[in-house]
């Protein structure tokens, strides 16, 4: 994360004056209305001791409907964002960065935000700040789409654990971030409803699935290839699960005013078929699983199988993130033993590719919703790779397999088992819950 900001603030300081002048959220017509009428369509259920934010409406209404009914812990979640970016960036550099990014954010996420904040009683910028935190902390992530003979029925099943350190922790109340962790039904008046496991104070997490069977999950990707003039991957996502209606046009969608590192999965249910796109500011690769890129040594290819963590694998777009292309071997760990002087955590990242990987191939032609997630767990908790293990316990408080939630979907049917880590336990270590997407859109209010 370090070095990513300070690539980002040499940016910054390059820019005209202009534009790191304090943000003005922009004023809609809909904060006169009374909270009545703001908050129809948006309520709060509790299974099997979920939390379930159901919002629909404009944008404006969707934001006071998330701030409004999450108050408490979206005041808690803004201040743990904020209070844990204070150690690489003040205030007014995650305002800098908003400043920068604003102008390419669309209008309809700008005004669901100041619904949030007007909602939750704090201010905008407050929330612009803890997004920017999120945009460019250190995620681990890892992302799956399997489909055809891979899994059980054909049927294509997307996967995606979403990684954050886990010490991000509201300096007044003591809560961690992850334990304020919802699943959202996003219900828009202009655009296609979505589900998605996400924390409060934010639209999503990084993936979710919509209505037209797309899903997506993204993770970081550190580059040396980065602009903070683009879409921040926050509202480029929100966007793929608000529109898209096919994987082509997500792709499309995530491609466009790129900013820095990323890999996506990208996925749709009918034709079943997933994608990868790896991306930085100037470059970009999509494949999928018989591409030749694919099978760049030492990553392989598994068939209809097409899956994704922090490294990336087209040897252009990896000159942008690592010197050396190959992570493993004695070079590759004691770059991560000096990380702090490296910058080169590949090492580790590997090790959560193979482990993850090696429970795909066992559990190849059976997966399903329980056996996917069964891999994503027995995955995470490394067995058979003690060095990954050993990385986990050392790495507290890195993102490295800090699972926040872990999710399976199969869009074509709407179901989705999902994970959610509690104050002292990651997802993969947690017992998962059972959703249906329909049954969730269709649930009348209390």
């Amino acid at each position: 994360m370090k070095q990513i900001w300070i690539i980002g603030l040499c940016v910054l300081l390059a820019l005209p004056i202009a534009q790191v002048t304090y943000v003005k959220a922009a004023s809609t017509n809909e904060q006169h209305l009374s909270s009545a009428a703001l908050l129809d369509g948006g309520w709060i259920e509790e299974q099997d001791n979920i939390t379930i934010l159901h919002v629909g409406g404009s944008h404006y209404q969707m934001g006071y409907q998330h701030g409004y009914l999450l108050r408490e812990e979206v005041q808690e979640n803004v201040r743990a964002f904020l209070h844990f970016a204070d150690q690489f960036l003040s205030r007014s550099d995650l305002l800098m960065l908003w400043n920068t990014s604003e102008p390419y954010v669309p209008s309809e996420y700008v005004q669901e935000i100041q619904g949030i904040a007007d909602g939750a009683n704090i201010s905008f910028n407050d929330i612009a700040e803890s997004i920017m935190a999120v945009e460019y902390a250190d995620h681990g992530c890892y992302g799956i789409a399997a489909w055809g003979p891979a899994t059980v029925d054909g049927e294509l099943y997307h996967a995606r654990s979403f990684d954050l350190p886990s010490n991000i922790q509201d300096p007044v109340s003591g809560k961690y971030a992850h334990e304020n962790t919802i699943l959202i039904v996003r219900n828009p008046a202009n655009g296609s409803a979505s589900l998605c496991p996400s924390i409060a104070g934010s639209f999503h997490t990084g993936g979710g699935m919509n209505l037209h069977g797309v899903a997506l999950g993204i993770q970081i990707c550190w580059s040396k290839d980065q602009t903070f003039q683009g879409t921040p991957y926050h509202f480029r996502v929100q966007q793929v699960l608000d529109y898209a209606t096919n994987a082509t046009v997500a792709l499309e969608m995530l491609n466009t005013n790129r900013t820095h590192g990323f890999n996506f999965v990208v996925s749709q249910a009918d034709p079943a078929e997933g994608f990868v796109l790896e991306q930085t500011a100037n470059h970009t690769y999509i494949g999928t699983y018989n591409d030749t890129v694919e099978s760049t040594q030492p990553f392989w290819a598994i068939e209809h199988v097409v899956r994704r963590t922090n490294v990336f694998i087209e040897p252009t777009i990896a000159k942008t993130q690592r010197n050396r292309y190959d992570p493993r071997g004695f070079i590759g760990f004691l770059n991560l033993l000096l990380y702090k002087k490296t910058n080169c955590p590949f090492f580790a990242v590997y090790q959560l590719y193979e482990s993850v990987s090696k429970q795909i191939y066992v559990s190849w032609g059976t997966l399903n919703l329980n056996e996917t997630m069964e891999v994503l767990q027995t995955g995470y908790h490394g067995e058979g790779f003690p060095l990954l293990r050993l990385i986990e316990m050392l790495g507290k408080g890195t993102g490295m397999a800090e699972a926040w939630n872990q999710w399976v979907a199969c869009a074509a049917t709407g179901d989705m088992v999902v994970s959610f880590a509690t104050h002292d336990q990651m997802a993969f270590k947690v017992k998962p819950h059972y959703f249906n997407f329909y049954d969730l859109l269709d649930a009348d209010p209390p």
